[in-house]
């Protein structure tokens, strides 16, 4: 597994930084979805729930490819590949909340469903 650098984590850690996760279809296509990212200083973290298109993906190749833009200059990027070593719902709820504070100051997430289950998915990096 390869390290994060200090301007890949610099990126998916401070100021509020969109991400683009991409994942593969049953068929090999590709799939991909704007996420709020995060990182615990040696795997790239993002939030999602149950049931989503990239969950299943997921579950069935964990192979994934992920870039993060500067929010105040896109020119500014990373793009990481690797693969899913984790996807857990335990503190999923607590994690979602800490992304909406980062991203849009709110205290909780205001998008959750009564029925929802989050999911907090780590990725190594290639």
């Amino acid at each position: 597994m390869a390290k994060l650098g200090e301007s890949a984590l610099k990126l998916l850690t401070e100021g509020k930084n969109v991400a683009t996760v991409a994942t593969i279809m049953p068929d090999g296509s590709p799939q991909s979805t704007a996420v709020w990212i995060d990182s615990d200083g040696e795997h790239v973290i993002f939030n999602t729930a149950e049931g989503r298109v990239k969950t299943e993906n997921l579950r069935r190749d964990p192979r994934v490819a992920i870039t993060v833009w500067d929010a105040d200059n896109p020119f500014a990027q990373a793009s990481m590949r690797g693969r899913v070593v984790e996807m857990t719902t335990e503190g999923a709820d607590a994690h979602i909340d800490k992304l909406a504070k980062k991203y849009v100051g709110v205290d909780s997430y205001t998008l959750r469903r009564p029925d929802e289950q989050r999911v907090i998915v780590k990725k190594e990096v290639d």
